[in-house]
């Protein structure tokens, strides 16, 4: 249960940094719940085996059984995302759950209901509520230690505009805040690749799409379809008609433009690492992030295959996490955001 608690301490603190730093205060928190309930289990199990362990293997077995069912329904079972996700996760609560009945039992057996095993109980349990308080704490402080240089190096400059990114091989301008930038919807995330890349499709806009019901969006739908293409020039108003000026920037172009210390970072997409070789280490800074918003990512327009398109993080997977990686196109949420792109105007801007 220690265990456990630590690992989902360290996931906690590391998102909070990685990808929660910014957000309210109690939004933050909700990170850190998993490991709450993780360390209440162990101090209940610690002090009633037979309850705790009850209520262990129940929530891990009801866990096990909601996680399997998403993941049969979304086409991701497998016996690799079995060994992965269920085993290290459920399959886990559901040992512990039953080791501490077996713990229960043999306590029963062993103690005849004399007072001195009691009194040497009692001082077990508080060395174990000490170290199952205790070490996810140092947890929690040695993942702050190893996460908050990131945070206190993130630039930001404040602008919010178009602006231009350059070097590393590519020159593009980026959309300023707008429909063409992170667009938030309604529900408080943002589109996902499927509604990026059908919104020019009749009826134009967010809504459902006739003929798309039991299919994603494709790559040549991304290139006649996205909303990109219907941006004014000054890429802050959405035109009746496509424009054919803005467009979705490549998984390569936003690699190739990843910026660290305000500057372009130098980074080369490693496609077989899902990672970045960079000069500099990446960060969520301007110009190409919004620091102070929830995306650290970025769709592109590049898809993996029919079901899911390709993503690129702030860190561009170096050192602090993430991978450059893909997830299903219909998947939209508030960390997965979007920018477009187009070749600056010849000698009327950004000399």
């Amino acid at each position: 249960m220690i265990l456990m608690s630590c690992v989902w301490t360290y996931w906690g603190m590391a998102e909070i940094y990685y990808e929660g730093w910014g957000l309210p205060f109690l939004q933050l928190l909700r990170y850190l719940t998993a490991a709450a309930i993780l360390i209440a289990f162990s101090l209940l199990a610690m002090t009633w085996p037979k309850i705790g362990g009850t209520i262990i293997l129940i929530t891990g077995g009801t866990l096990s059984f909601f996680w399997t069912f998403t993941a049969a329904r979304r086409g991701l079972l497998s016996l690799k995302w079995v060994l992965n996700y269920l085993v290290p996760l459920g399959g886990f609560a559901i040992l512990i759950g039953s080791l501490l009945l077996l713990e229960n039992r043999s306590q029963r057996r062993q103690y005849d209901l004399t007072r001195s095993p009691y009194r040497r109980a009692a001082g077990r349990r508080k060395s174990l509520y000490a170290l199952a308080i205790g070490i996810p704490l140092l947890v929690a402080l040695s993942t702050s230690i190893y996460y908050y240089p990131l945070i206190i190096s993130r630039q930001d400059s404040g602008e919010r505009g178009a602006c231009l990114i350059q070097g590393n091989g590519v020159r593009l301008i980026w959309a300023p805040k707008g429909p063409g930038w992170n667009w938030e919807q309604p529900w408080g995330g943002y589109p996902s690749w499927d509604q990026i890349a059908l919104y020019g499709v009749p009826p134009a806009g967010w809504g459902d799409k006739p003929g798309f019901e039991n299919r994603h969006a494709a790559a040549q739908d991304m290139e006649e379809t996205c909303i990109c293409r219907y941006l004014s020039a000054d890429g802050k108003t959405l035109m009746d008609e496509p424009q054919d000026i803005w467009r979705m920037p490549t998984t390569d172009e936003i690699v190739r433009s990843l910026v660290g210390e305000g500057k372009n970072a130098g980074c080369i997409w490693n496609e077989d690492s899902g990672k970045a070789d960079c000069i500099r280490q990446p960060n969520k800074d301007t110009p190409l992030w919004a620091p102070d918003e929830e995306p650290i990512y970025y769709w592109s327009a590049d898809e993996y295959d029919e079901e899911s398109a390709w993503y690129v993080p702030y860190t561009g997977g170096v050192r602090y996490g993430g991978v450059i990686g893909h997830i299903p196109k219909g998947w939209g949420n508030p960390r997965h955001g979007y920018r477009c792109v187009r070749e600056p105007f010849p000698d009327k801007e950004f000399p």
